[in-house]
C-alpha cells in the first residue's frame, strides 16, 4: 500500500507538471505563428483573384471590347495566313521562312493566352479568375513571351548570316540547324520560368485578392502575398532582365553588323531596301522590348497601374498585330503565296 500510494502521487505530479508547461507555452504559440513548423497554416487561402482590367463605364467597356475583338481577330487571321502560306508552299520551306512561320504560330498562341480572358472580363461583372487559372495564364504568357524573345534573336542572326556571310549562309544555316534552333527557343521558353512561377504559386495569399491589371503579372501578385519573398522576387526579375537585355543586345549587335555591311553595297536600290527592312524590324523590336523593360526590368520605379496596363497592351496586343505586316506580309513572295493558297487565286486562272 505505501508503495502504490507514493507511485500514485508521483504520477499525479507528473501530470500536473505537463499541464503547467502546456498552459505556459500556449500564449507563445498563439502570438508567434511564424515560428511553428507550418508558418502559413493559419492564413485563409485565396481561391480566386479579381482582375479589374479597365474600370470604366459600361459604354466604354463595350467600345473597348469591340476594339480588342477586332484587334485579336486581325492578329490571328494575319498570322494564320502566314502559317498556312508557308506550310502549303514548298518554295517557302527555307530557314528564313520557317522562322517566320514559327514566329507567326507563336504569336497566335501568345495573344490567345491573355486576350480571350480580357474580352470575357469586359462582359463580366465579377471579373474573377481562379487561383489555378491565374497561374496557368501567368506561366503560358511568360513562356510564350520568352520564346518570342529568343526567336527574334534567331531571326536577327539569320539575317546577319544572309547579308554579311552570303556565300557561307547555305552551309551554315541548314534545315537541320534551323529546326534545332526553333526547338531550342520553344523548350527554353517553357522551362526558364517554370521554377520561379512554381515558387510564386506556393506563396501565401490571404487577401485582398484584387489585381489592378489586365493579366496575372508577377508585380501585382508579389504585392498581394502575405509574406515577403525577396529571393524569389529577385530571381524572377533577374531572369526577366537576362532574357530581355541579352536578346535585345544580341539583336542590336546583329543589325549593327548588317547595317555596316549594307553601307558597303554598291547598289543604291539594295542599300535602300536593306535599310528599310532593318529599320522596320528595329522599330518593332524597340516597341516590344521597350515596353518589356518598363514592366519587368525596372520594378523599383513604382509604375502606376495605368502605365502597367498600357505597357502590357503594347507587347501583348499591338506588336502581334503589326508583326505580320512588318516581318512577313511586306515580303512579295509571302504576300503572293498567301493570297494564292488561301483565297485560291492561281496564276493564269483568267487566261483563255
Amino acid at each position: 500500500m505505501p508503495c502504490s500510494l507514493s507511485s500514485l502521487l508521483s504520477e499525479k505530479g507528473a501530470h500536473l507538471k505537463l499541464v503547467l508547461i502546456t498552459v505556459c507555452l500556449l500564449p507563445l504559440q498563439m502570438t508567434d505563428p511564424v515560428n511553428v513548423s507550418e508558418p502559413y497554416s493559419s492564413f485563409a487561402s485565396v481561391r480566386e483573384f479579381i482582375l479589374l482590367g479597365f474600370s470604366c463605364e459600361w459604354k466604354i467597356q463595350i467600345l473597348l471590347f469591340s476594339l480588342f475583338t477586332t484587334t485579336y481577330t486581325l492578329t490571328v487571321t494575319g498570322n494564320g495566313a502566314i502559317v498556312c502560306a508557308i506550310w502549303c508552299e514548298g518554295r517557302l520551306h527555307s530557314p528564313m521562312y520557317m522562322f517566320l512561320g514559327n514566329f507567326s504560330f507563336l504569336e497566335i498562341w501568345y495573344v490567345s493566352s491573355t486576350v480571350p480572358n480580357m474580352l470575357a472580363n469586359f462582359l463580366s461583372e465579377k471579373k474573377t479568375i481562379s487561383f489555378t487559372g491565374c497561374f496557368i495564364q501567368f506561366y503560358f504568357f511568360f513562356s510564350l513571351g520568352t520564346s518570342e524573345c529568343l526567336l527574334l534573336a534567331i531571326m536577327a542572326f539569320d539575317r546577319y548570316l544572309a547579308i554579311c556571310r552570303p556565300l557561307h549562309y547555305p552551309n551554315i544555316m541548314t534545315r537541320y540547324l534551323s529546326t534545332k534552333l526553333v526547338i531550342i527557343c520553344w523548350v527554353c521558353g517553357f522551362l526558364l520560368f517554370l521554377i520561379p512561377i512554381a515558387f510564386i504559386s506556393q506563396m501565401p495569399f490571404c487577401g485582398p485578392n484584387i489585381i489592378d491589371h489586365v493579366v496575372c503579372d508577377p508585380g501585382p501578385l508579389f504585392a498581394l502575398a502575405c509574406a515577403s519573398a525577396p529571393t524569389i522576387q529577385q530571381l524572377c526579375y533577374s531572369l526577366s532582365s537576362l532574357v530581355i537585355f541579352g536578346n535585345f543586345l544580341f539583336i542590336l549587335g546583329s543589325y549593327t553588323l548588317v547595317l555596316l555591311a549594307v553601307l558597303h553595297m554598291p547598289s543604291t536600290l539594295g542599300r535602300h531596301k536593306a535599310f528599310s527592312t532593318c529599320g522596320s524590324h528595329l522599330a518593332v523590336v524597340s516597341l516590344f522590348y521597350g515596353s518589356l523593360m518598363i514592366m519587368y526590368v525596372s520594378p523599383g520605379l513604382g509604375h502606376s497601374a495605368g502605365i502597367q496596363k498600357v505597357a502590357t497592351l503594347f507587347y501583348a496586343m499591338v506588336t502581334p498585330l503589326f508583326n505580320p505586316l512588318i516581318y512577313s506580309l511586306r515580303n512579295k513572295e509571302i504576300k503572293a503565296n498567301a493570297l494564292r493558297k488561301i483565297f485560291g487565286t492561281e496564276h493564269g486562272v483568267h487566261k483563255v
